[in-house]
């Protein structure tokens, strides 16, 4: 009905799954886009996240009709804790991407 779902400053909790447990990683929404052919929205970490940084999403359809996903991420360890699983980290975040991606491919198929 074209009500927004989120809002900048509306806060969460993502629910990071690791193994048989789940860690929970607070966020703050940062901006969100609202235009005709253009929408998303950025969150930021908060303190208690394992990374320091900020994460968008945007979905853009194209003058050809063609539609577009837009992830972009900045980050780094918040704590020497996770200086110390950088690697893990790392990974995470890139297989988070391809499901991402993959979610969104799986759509159009």
């Amino acid at each position: 009905d074209g009500t927004a779902l989120v809002a900048p400053g509306d806060t969460a909790w993502l629910h990071i799954p690791v193994g048989p447990f789940s860690l929970k990683a607070p966020i703050r929404v940062v901006y969100v886009i609202n235009e005709k052919k253009r929408r998303g929205f950025a969150y930021g970490t908060l303190a208690g996240h394992p990374e320091r940084g900020e994460e968008s999403f945007t979905v853009e359809l194209a003058e050809d009709g063609s539609v577009w996903l837009e992830v972009r991420a900045f980050s780094r360890p918040s704590s020497w804790v996770w200086w110390a699983v950088y690697p893990a980290l790392r990974f995470a975040q890139f297989v988070y991407t391809r499901r991402y991606l993959n979610a969104l491919s799986g759509a159009i198929d």
